[in-house]
């Protein structure tokens, strides 16, 4: 049900969509979301970037990302693809795909899992410019995203697992703490599991 995967190589996005509904008649839904490079970043122009990644650390961050929409929705089938080292503009760096009876669940699960992927997986962007190169910084935005998925104090586990699209938040102030620390800084304050506790 859950296939996660770290390549440096390209990937079919049609043929990875239909290798997770094709045989499957249960399955009443797929929604993908493909995340490619852009030529343009913040007011630079970008002509290559490199993905590194902390292998082990990244699948099993991965992972455990698929299995909290697993314990959320009802869920038939999970793809994290995920791609490293060189990449160049319009080359798609990931692809999620999430299958199911019914497409609310698939739209939610897909949505959770690329906002958890952008926050929580142990993969560093290095942008290389006209002028030089650069280390991409995590957004903000990203962030504000993955915490509307944060379940709420009180809750039942019910509400919890099956919270809908941009429900509230009810403590950000662990993001808050952890926004502007680095990657490996964040890693060794969980552990080293790779999964923050934002």
């Amino acid at each position: 049900m859950i296939d996660i995967r770290i390549q440096a190589e390209p990937f079919n996005i049609a043929s990875e969509q239909e290798s997770l509904w094709r045989e499957h008649p249960q399955v009443g839904a797929l929604v993908t979301f493909v995340g490619l490079m852009r030529n343009m970043n913040e007011g630079h122009r970008v002509s290559r970037m490199i993905l590194e990644h902390y292998p082990g650390m990244t699948e099993k961050a991965l992972t455990a990302i698929a299995e909290d929409a697993v314990g959320r929705w009802d869920l038939q089938g999970i793809r994290i693809l995920h791609r490293v080292g060189e990449l160049e503009p319009q080359d798609p760096i990931v692809l999620v795909a999430v299958t199911s009876a019914h497409r609310g669940d698939a739209f939610r699960a897909c949505e959770l899992l690329i906002d958890y992927l952008k926050t929580r997986a142990p993969f560093w962007k290095k942008e290389i410019l006209e002028g030089g190169e650069r280390w991409v910084d995590a957004r903000v935005t990203d962030e504000t995203a993955a915490q509307r998925w944060v379940p709420a104090r009180g809750a039942t586990p019910e509400e919890n697992g099956r919270q809908s699209v941009g429900s509230g938040v009810q403590d950000a102030s662990n993001a808050d703490k952890k926004r502007g620390q680095s990657a490996w800084e964040i890693l060794s304050e969980d552990g080293g599991s790779g999964i923050s506790d934002v």
